[in-house]
């Protein structure tokens, strides 16, 4: 197998886990060990640019393979570093929406829409002036809370709500 071949291999497969990692990525930042600078799309990313970068040198250049390796080490490198800082690093600080974010929603009161099972998971709706925001949930105290049943958000960890059911006790 020549060089170019194999780099441009390497350029395509690294473009296919990139994309499966685009359509997985929560799953993927759920684990802790990419919570660094070695997170899956800093790397995948290095190894494209690599790679798409020795695949042109090694076509269409006249040097050898070791100087186009080398100076697409560099060049591969250099873009990394400046696609971490510029795009990946300001992206992973956002959040899903501008309207609110998730400390907003603590405190607040909603409607439970799909039952929480003791130990499950259901959902609440919360209406906010910016909108109405529909968030997993599961309860707080590890009681079950019925669909209908007005809940309100305790707090928010890993993008799930835990949620204590409101009782009025004068319907009691």
């Amino acid at each position: 197998m020549e060089l170019d071949t194999l780099y441009l291999t390497v350029l395509l497969v690294s473009g296919g886990v990139t994309i499966i990692y685009v359509l997985l990525s929560d799953v993927f930042d759920s684990i802790a060990i990419f919570d660094s600078w070695l997170s899956p799309a800093f790397v995948l990313s290095a190894i494209s640019f690599f790679s798409a970068s020795a695949y042109l040198l090694e076509k269409f250049s006249p040097l050898s393979s070791v100087v186009s390796a080398g100076i697409s080490l560099v060049v591969a490198s250099m873009l990394a570093i400046l696609f971490n800082l510029f795009i990946l690093t300001p992206l992973q600080h956002t959040e899903e929406s501008t309207a609110y974010s998730e400390e907003d929603l603590e405190g607040e009161y909603g409607e439970i829409i799909l039952s929480i099972p003791a130990e499950g998971f259901g959902e609440i709706v919360v209406r906010l002036d910016s909108g109405t925001i529909a968030k997993t949930a599961t309860s707080m105290d590890g009681k079950p809370i019925s669909a209908g049943a007005t809940a309100v958000i305790m707090k928010i960890e890993n993008n799930i709500a835990y949620v204590s059911e409101l009782t009025d006790p004068l319907l009691d």
